[in-house]
C-alpha cells in the first residue's frame, strides 16, 4: 500500500488532488496535513470525508514533533507538498509569514523525509533510501520572473522571483534541490502555470471576477488588465503530480503547463459575458507593486518524457468552472464572510471608492 502525506490538501489544489487520487486509485493511504488557515477549508473535501483511505489532521507543517511523529505513526514513502501561503498581495503586505512557511515548513518536511527513509540517518556519506520513496514539491512558474512579449519558460530558465511570494517559493526549491544534491534524497520539483477550477478561494482572478459579477459588484482589475498568464486546469495539475510520482526521474524537475495564454482582462470579458453582465462592472485599480507582465510554460518535458498533457482547453474548463460556482453560491457565501470581506476591503476597497467618484 502507498502511503502519502499531503500537506495542505484542505486548499485549492490539495483538496483536487486527493478527490482525484481517491477516485484513480485503490491501494493507498493519504494522511493530509492542514492547519486549516483562511484558504483550507474541509468543506472542499466532503466528497471523501468518509472514505477510509483519507485520514485528516490538523497541523502545522513547521511543527517538526508533529511531523515526525505522524512519520512514525504512518510509514510514508510519499510526500506531496501543496502546503504554503500563495496570494502575492498577501505577501506584499505580510512577507513574513510567507518565508517561515514556505521556506521553514518545506525545511521541516525535508528533513523529516531524510531522517525515516535514509538507510543511514548518522552516515552523512550515505545516499541509501528505502526503495519507492519520493518527495514532490509543488512550486510554481512565478519563480522564473517575468517573460517579455515572447518566448516560454523551461526547466533551465534561471530563477528571477519578483514577489516575496515567489522569492519564498524560489527559496523552498532551492532547499529541495540542495537536498537532492548533497544528502540523496529522491525529490521532484514540478512548477505549474495559474490554476483553476472548482474549490478555489475567492482572492484569485476567476472565483473573484464570478463572484461579483454575480452580485453585480465591481470587478477589480489591476492596471490595464493585459497580464498574460497560461491557465491551466487544475484537474489537469492533478494528473501531472501523478504522472511525476509514477514516472518521474528523481532529481528532475518538470514545468506543468496548460498551453492556455490569456490576458487578465480577456478573462474578466469572458465571464462577463457567460453571465450575461455589462463590460461597465470593470473596475480598473492602481496595479499591484513588481507585478509581472507575462508567464508562459513550456510542457515539452513533462509531455515527451513522462507522456503527459492537458486535456481540458480553456474554453471547455472557463464554462464548467462558471458552472459550478453558480451551483456552489452556498460554499462561497459561507467562505467570502467575516475575515475574507475584511481582507478583500483592505486590498481593493480605496481603489475601487477612488474609482467610482
Amino acid at each position: 500500500m502507498k502511503k502519502i502525506l499531503v500537506t495542505g490538501g484542505a486548499g485549492f489544489i490539495g483538496s483536487n488532488f486527493i478527490q482525484y487520487i481517491l477516485n484513480e486509485k485503490e491501494n493507498i493511504l493519504l494522511v493530509n496535513l492542514d492547519l486549516l488557515t483562511y484558504a483550507g477549508n474541509l468543506e472542499n473535501l466532503k466528497a471523501v470525508e468518509d472514505d477510509p483511505r483519507h485520514h485528516f489532521v490538523k497541523g502545522d507543517i513547521r511543527d517538526r514533533d508533529l511531523v515526525n511523529r505522524l512519520f512514525e505513526e504512518y510509514d510514508f514513502d510519499t510526500i506531496v507538498h501543496f502546503a504554503a501561503e500563495s496570494h502575492v498581495d498577501r505577501s506584499i503586505t505580510a512577507p513574513e509569514v510567507f518565508l517561515t512557511t514556505n521556506v521553514m515548513g518545506t525545511q521541516a518536511l525535508l528533513d523529516a523525509a531524510k531522517a525515516h527513509w535514509k538507510l543511514e540517518p548518522d552516515n552523512k556519506y550515505s545516499w541509501e533510501y528505502r526503495r519507492g520513496v519520493r518527495y514532490l514539491q509543488v512550486s510554481t512558474d512565478e519563480v522564473y520572473g517575468a517573460l517579455g512579449k515572447t518566448g516560454m519558460f523551461i526547466e533551465e530558465t534561471p530563477l528571477s522571483p519578483n514577489s516575496p511570494y515567489s522569492a519564498s517559493k524560489a527559496s523552498a526549491d532551492l532547499l529541495v534541490r540542495a537536498y537532492d544534491q548533497t544528502y540523496g534524497l529522491p525529490v521532484n520539483i514540478t512548477r505549474c502555470s495559474n490554476n483553476y477550477g472548482p474549490y478555489q478561494f475567492p482572492e484569485k482572478l476567476i472565483p473573484l471576477m464570478i463572484h461579483n459579477a454575480q452580485q453585480d459588484k465591481p470587478l477589480p482589475v489591476y492596471g490595464d488588465g493585459m497580464q498574460i498568464r497560461d491557465w491551466l486546469h487544475v484537474k489537469d495539475h492533478c494528473s501531472a503530480i501523478y504522472a511525476v510520482l509514477s514516472k518521474g526521474i528523481p532529481g528532475e524537475i518538470y514545468n506543468i503547463g496548460g498551453n492556455n495564454e490569456k490576458a487578465n482582462l480577456e478573462i474578466v470579458r469572458l465571464i462577463l459575458k457567460e453571465l450575461n453582465k455589462p463590460e461597465s462592472l470593470i473596475a480598473y485599480v492602481k496595479d499591484r507593486p513588481g507585478h509581472d507582465r507575462r508567464y508562459a510554460i513550456d510542457n515539452t518535458k513533462i509531455t515527451s518524457q513522462l507522456g503527459w498533457k492537458p486535456t481540458y482547453t480553456f474554453e471547455k474548463g472557463i464554462h464548467e468552472t462558471i458552472e459550478w460556482y453558480l451551483h456552489n453560491i452556498e460554499w462561497v457565501n459561507r467562505i467570502t464572510s467575516g475575515a475574507y470581506q475584511s481582507y478583500y476591503n483592505q486590498m481593493y476597497g480605496s481603489s475601487l471608492e477612488a474609482n467610482t467618484d
